[in-house]
């Protein structure tokens, strides 16, 4: 903590903007290097996604319909971009958790006391997560090529498909940002993190094709900003994906998972700082 108060009290003053950036790549590495001497929360942020990635493929594989197949390899294949979507989307409840966890010790008082920019404690802390989170897709990502999973496109749709899940864990980590910042303790950031998670990722087109589901519950799913990386991500990867859709965000979901993004980062990163003043002020 010591190296993070020097290094924030030796900045000189200067753009408000550069010194924003500076001053959340101090926390970012303040982070990191917490992330790094607590090793068994990576190893255990590892496990669980590798778990979804063995239990549906092999448990469910055989039994859904994809594209008129039931092909357990199909099915792998298909399932992919929903593990990945699922994984850096999960990764808000540890955000949240982080940020009620440094709230509930003191530590954004201290923070709060040096001169800083505000937002560059929860920018920090959203950075440090997101390399967490690409840690995890890379491992992820080998365990599916382990089970099966292929890609059927150029290495720069690959890349974009991983730049547009990284971008979605990085939106929806503003949102845990938000609810650490609104609960008391660590315990009910994780649940509240968790409980709104469940919805978004099943109620979507991750797992199953939705078009198989109720109308309403399609239309629902359809428009899922959730659904939309889903999509975008199969077909980047040239992935079996979800039987054709008339809504926007499946027929464009590359340009609607963009939007979806970016509207969740400005909105609840706005709305996250706001949060913070009002709670040190």
């Amino acid at each position: 903590m010591s190296a993070v108060t020097d290094a924030v009290r030796i900045a000189a003053p200067g753009n408000p903007v550069t010194q924003s950036v500076r001053d959340s790549l101090v926390v970012a590495k303040r982070n990191l290097i917490r992330m790094s001497r607590i090793p068994e929360m990576v190893i255990f942020g590892l496990i669980q996604p590798i778990m979804f990635v063995v239990l549906f493929s092999y448990v469910f594989g055989g039994s859904m319909n994809i594209g008129g197949t039931t092909d357990p390899a199909v099915y792998r294949e298909f399932l992919m971009a929903g593990i990945f979507a699922q994984t850096v989307t999960f990764a808000t409840a540890g955000a949240g958790a982080g940020i009620a966890d440094d709230m509930h010790k003191g530590l954004i008082d201290r923070f709060r006391s040096l001169p800083m920019a505000r937002g560059a404690v929860l920018t920090g802390r959203t950075l440090a997560d997101l390399v967490q989170t690409a840690l995890t897709l890379f491992v992820l990502a080998v365990v599916a090529l382990l089970v099966g999973w292929r890609t059927h496109t150029n290495f720069g749709e690959v890349l974009g498909a991983f730049g547009l899940l990284l971008l979605l864990g990085y939106a929806f980590t503003w949102v845990g940002a938000l609810i650490g910042l609104s609960v008391r303790t660590p315990e009910a950031a994780t649940s509240g993190g968790l409980i709104w998670l469940f919805p978004v990722t099943f109620i979507s087109n991750a797992f199953v094709d939705s078009s198989r589901m109720t109308p309403w519950l399609q239309h629902v799913a359809d428009w899922n900003p959730f659904s939309a990386t889903v999509q975008a991500c199969r077909v980047l990867f040239g992935n079996p994906g979800v039987s054709p859709s008339d809504a926007w965000p499946m027929e464009h979901p590359v340009w609607a998972s963009l939007i979806y993004s970016v509207l969740i980062i400005v909105i609840f990163r706005t709305l996250a700082v706001r949060k913070y003043r009002s709670a040190t002020a």
